[in-house]
Formats: C-alpha cells, sequence, structure tokens
C-alpha cells in the first residue's frame, strides 16, 4: 500500500490587484530594470510580469479623451494664425505623433499600429 501526505496550511495562491500588478509590470520594464529581480523581490515567476503585460495592453487599449483647442490669436491684433488642422496622438508609453487631419485613416491607422509595436 502506498503512503499519501496530505499537507495543511496557507494557500500559495495569491490574488493580486490590478494596482498591484500595474506597480509590479511598471518596475520590471522600466529603463534599467531587470524581470528576474522584480519577480524574485516579489516572489512570484517572471513569466507571471509578461503576462500581466501583456494582459494589462489589452485592457489600455480603446479610446483616450480628446481636448479640443479654439483659436489661436496672433499677438498684436494681426491677423489670426490659422493653423493646419492636425489630429495628436500621444500614446501611455510617451510616444506622440501629429498628423494631418486630411491623412487617411489607413495610414493614420499603420503609423500608431508602429508606434504601440515599436
Amino acid at each position: 500500500m502506498s503512503r499519501i501526505e496530505v499537507f495543511r496550511g496557507v494557500e500559495r495562491r495569491r490574488r493580486w490587484t490590478e494596482d498591484e500588478k500595474r506597480r509590479l509590470v511598471s518596475a520590471a520594464f522600466a529603463p534599467g530594470a531587470v524581470v528576474s529581480e522584480v519577480a524574485r523581490r516579489a516572489d512570484i515567476h517572471p513569466n507571471q510580469l509578461y503576462r500581466w503585460r501583456q494582459d494589462l495592453s489589452i485592457a489600455l487599449t480603446g479610446f483616450a479623451e480628446v481636448v479640443v483647442s479654439g483659436d489661436l490669436e496672433a499677438p498684436n491684433g494681426t491677423k489670426p494664425i490659422v493653423p493646419t488642422p492636425m489630429i495628436e496622438v500621444a500614446l501611455a508609453s510617451g510616444a506622440q505623433v501629429r498628423l494631418p487631419i486630411s491623412v487617411s485613416p489607413v495610414l493614420a491607422a499603420a503609423v500608431i499600429d508602429a508606434l504601440v509595436q515599436g
């Protein structure tokens, strides 16, 4: 007959809040950081950080707040400045791009996709 051991104790599975996941992912993928060191300090496997990064990036996709500014006025009462209408996109990674409003939607999507992937 074989012998069976039953271990009693605290459940090993932990629950991480979304804020905790974001904090750890930010620390792990900050410039100069080492993922395995951050994972070791949090007592998790490095693969978990990569998974959380993937999950959080999916959650971040979508539309952002849009701010429409008014007309610009030239100094000293001269003719008003009429800027070329632009679409400005600022990503969470810090990357920014300005596209003329006349840009085709396909080209705009390709440029933004390249920034997100890059």
